[in-house]
């Protein structure tokens, strides 16, 4: 399947919609998704990426160990690593597609200070 690099623009801004939810590789929810590489449990994020006049809500999936303290909804992050793998599948007779998307880690982005006696840009 083709894993493709995700290009993004130097104005692009990302930004954390939900708690990580644990990722399952049954509908009984009894077994944890895991990394094939580290063993790491597989959690899943929805983002919001923001590009000039458009945002797109993307569903990211992260190993534990990528999931930096402090994270929760409204906190900026970059993806690190990002990829997206275009998928399809047939269930009952109905063709479904999408794009998973997955990073090695988010990393929070903390805005720059503003200098002493100067106000924070808005």
């Amino acid at each position: 399947m083709a894993r493709i690099r995700v290009g993004l623009l130097e104005s692009s801004t990302f930004m954390v919609g939900t708690l990580p939810v644990p990722k399952y590789t049954d509908q009984e929810k009894t077994t944890f998704a895991t990394d094939r590489e580290t063993s790491q449990k597989l959690y899943t994020v929805t983002v919001f990426l923001m590009e000039e006049d458009r945002a797109e809500a993307l569903k990211i999936t992260v190993p534990a160990g990528g999931l930096p303290d402090g994270l929760k909804p409204g906190v900026p992050v970059r993806p690190v690593e990002l990829f997206a793998t275009p998928w399809a599948r047939i269930f009952n007779g109905s063709l479904s597609d999408g794009v998973a998307y997955r990073a090695a880690a988010l990393e929070l982005v903390i805005p720059v200070a503003a200098e002493p006696g100067k106000k924070a840009a808005a």
